[in-house]
């Protein structure tokens, strides 16, 4: 019986996907799908001769190619041209042996979905019919289940509110089941991140709640569940989740930096903090601008916001939270900024929920008056209602989330 043959090489390419974006829709392309591997980085080949145990003198000799990190591609046809016939051979193998990710979506974050497939030709969207009986309630089907056995499979969900999130919870229970080799979970926001402690006896913690619901997802074959969120509310959160699922937590930050890159007065921005919270969570990364950090105080009944610490004045200031619902606390933050000096004014959130319509309030300054408006107003996509009735409506500005969570279901 002759020996078995080594594997053949994982080396592969692959052709990058383009997208189209209305140009208010910010993207960056994952750095790692399209880097080349480092200079100086040699590919050994080596050869060896098989031979059967019954002492023929038949011989096979195999060109054995090691395998390398089918994320790292080589660009140019230069470079392609002067590898040998049997490691192009391979590259066929090494693009059928890389992850790829089958990605469901429900009917809200579509649009998302469809941006994060544009990031990898590796990631494959799959559609789910969202039924429902006369009484209301869901009438789910799943197409081609038997498709995705031993395949990577994600959802992408958005908890936008009470109603829809049991039809949801109900495919995140049922992907995992479906002899798949490992589920990702996708969720941008996570919706009662607020509602994370007791003050009094009696109020109940609804971020445990759901912490707790979603630590009961099936395991897959490939064992416990990834979850994949931004920017949650509180940093002790990650410690509600219990050991069958596995929290990764992700920021938006990186893409307010990228985007205040771009600006012509980079060179001139602060960074506001709205209260301690804000700081907390934010400012290791965001460390290399100056710093202005607010207070609310109370005075009788009302909360009042106050300068901390730090000078806005003549300044282009950027007030930085995770979430904004009715917007008070910042437009407070923008009239005390503005009252110290602040040249410009401007806000990122990475969850923008406006709850009936509060993004309203909110008005561009139309390059001045930082006490009556805003330059710009960052939100990412994690909100997708959100995004549809901001869209085209300065000071609004809408950061996209897709090239992280493509990185994050290839991992």
């Amino acid at each position: 019986m002759a020996a078995a043959a080594p594997p053949p090489s994982s080396l592969g390419t692959r052709s990058s996907a383009s997208l189209r974006t209305p140009s208010n829709l910010l993207f960056s392309k994952i750095p790692s799908l399209h880097s080349p591997p480092p200079s100086g980085c040699l590919r050994l080949a080596c050869r060896s001769q098989l031979r059967s145990f019954d002492d023929s003198q038949n011989w096979i000799t195999v060109d054995y190619f090691p395998s390398v990190d089918p994320i790292h591609v080589i660009h140019g046809s230069s470079s392609a041209a002067s590898i040998p016939m049997a490691a192009s051979a391979g590259l066929d193998s090494a693009a059928k042996g890389a992850k790829k990710v089958c990605l469901f979506y429900c009917a809200e974050t579509k649009p998302l979905a469809e941006r994060v497939a544009a990031q990898s030709d590796y990631i494959e969207l799959r559609s789910i019919n969202w039924r429902t009986f006369d009484d209301g309630f869901p009438n789910l089907f799943i197409p081609n289940a038997q498709g995705i056995r031993g395949q990577h499979v994600a959802f992408l969900a958005s908890f936008s509110s009470p109603r829809v999130i049991f039809e949801q919870l109900s495919i995140i229970y049922a992907l995992p089941k479906l002899f798949v080799s490992s589920f990702t979970l996708v969720l941008p926001f996570f919706p009662t991140g607020t509602s994370e402690r007791m003050e009094d006896e009696g109020d109940v913690a609804t971020a445990f709640t759901l912490a707790r619901i979603l630590s009961n997802v099936p395991i897959s074959r490939g064992g416990p569940t990834s979850l994949v969120t931004f920017d949650i509310h509180a940093l002790q959160e990650r410690f509600y989740f219990g050991d069958n699922i596995l929290p990764c937590f992700e920021s938006g930050i990186p893409l307010l930096k990228n985007r205040l890159q771009q600006l012509p007065d980079s060179d001139n921005i602060s960074i506001a903090f709205p209260d301690d919270g804000a700081w907390k969570r934010f400012h290791n990364q965001l460390q290399h601008f100056p710093t202005i950090v607010c207070a609310k105080v109370r005075e009788g009944n009302q909360r009042i916001v106050r300068l901390k610490e730090g000078d806005p004045k003549g300044r282009h200031v950027v007030i930085v939270d995770d979430l904004v619902q009715s917007g008070g606390t910042l437009i407070e933050c923008q009239k005390v900024l503005a009252a110290h000096g602040a040249a410009k004014i401007s806000a990122y959130v990475t969850h923008g929920i406006f709850p009936h319509k509060s993004w309203e309030r909110f008005k561009h300054d139309n390059g001045g008056n930082p006490e009556d408006g805003m330059t710009y107003f960052w939100i990412t996509d994690s909100c997708p209602q959100t995004v549809n009735e901001v869209m085209n409506k300065p000071p609004f500005e809408v950061l996209s989330l897709a090239n992280s969570i493509a990185a994050s279901l290839l991992i």
